[in-house]
């Protein structure tokens, strides 16, 4: 950690209101895991300035690493937990928030958790403006369809919704993650959701309460447990 300190923001709800320089785009990454996609983007986004939140902190450094090796100035990380955004960032302040591979929660009672949940949603379009995108990437189709019910209930407008991602071939930068599920034959599901002058942020009052949400596919998980164990994108 101490070895990467110039790629780590230590208290960054200090930085609110602050985040933008000289009229950079700022992309957010939610669960950045080991970094390779964060790196990805930050080397094919020069002109853009990227945070990436982790909340397991042996991955972050991991990620920090790999920023450092790779010389990248234009990406910061963050021990952050996504329910206290709205602390770090204030309204319309990012850009584009990328979701890739949370965890699916399956089990109803810990819906809430999930960071497709309405009081997600709204806390992210409390700091995006309008026109500002959440891309969202997963390869579990439960969760992929409740993320969608709940972003068109909460008001968002859907592009390039997708349940074969790369049906036409492999492009783009991808996470370690989907590299593996990829190379198992799983389809990846994604979805641009744009903020619109209609969808509901943290001012619209309380967020519906989520009855009857467990996920009839909990295969995401089971596949992470074959995997090399942490949080990895």
């Amino acid at each position: 950690m101490e070895r990467c300190r110039d790629w780590l923001l230590e208290e960054p709800a200090l930085r609110r209101g602050c985040w933008k320089r000289d009229g950079r785009p700022l992309f957010l990454e939610i669960g950045c895991g080991k970094g390779s996609f964060t790196c990805a983007l930050a080397a094919g986004e020069p002109g853009c300035d990227i945070v990436a939140i982790e909340k397991v902190p042996d991955a972050m450094i991991l990620a920090m690493e790999r920023a450092k090796a790779e010389g990248l100035d234009n990406v910061r990380f963050a021990d952050f937990d996504a329910a206290r955004l709205t602390e770090m960032f204030t309204e319309g302040e990012t850009d584009r928030i990328y979701i890739n591979f949370c965890d699916p929660w399956p089990k109803s009672r810990d819906a809430k958790f999930r960071l497709t949940a309405p009081s997600f949603l709204r806390r992210y379009a409390s700091i995006l403006p309008q026109g500002g995108e959440i891309r969202f990437r997963t390869d579990n189709l439960a969760l992929f369809d409740w993320s969608e019910r709940q972003l068109r209930e909460e008001r968002w407008e859907l592009r390039d919704v997708t349940r074969d991602r790369y049906a036409g071939g492999v492009e783009g930068i991808l996470t370690d993650y989907e590299r593996r599920f990829l190379a198992q034959g799983i389809a990846i599901k994604s979805l641009t959701a744009v903020r619109t002058a209609q969808t509901k942020d943290v001012t619209s009052g309380e967020p519906p309460r989520l009855r009857d949400a467990a996920l009839p596919d909990a295969r995401g998980i089971q596949d992470r447990q074959k995997l090399q164990g942490g949080t990895e994108t």
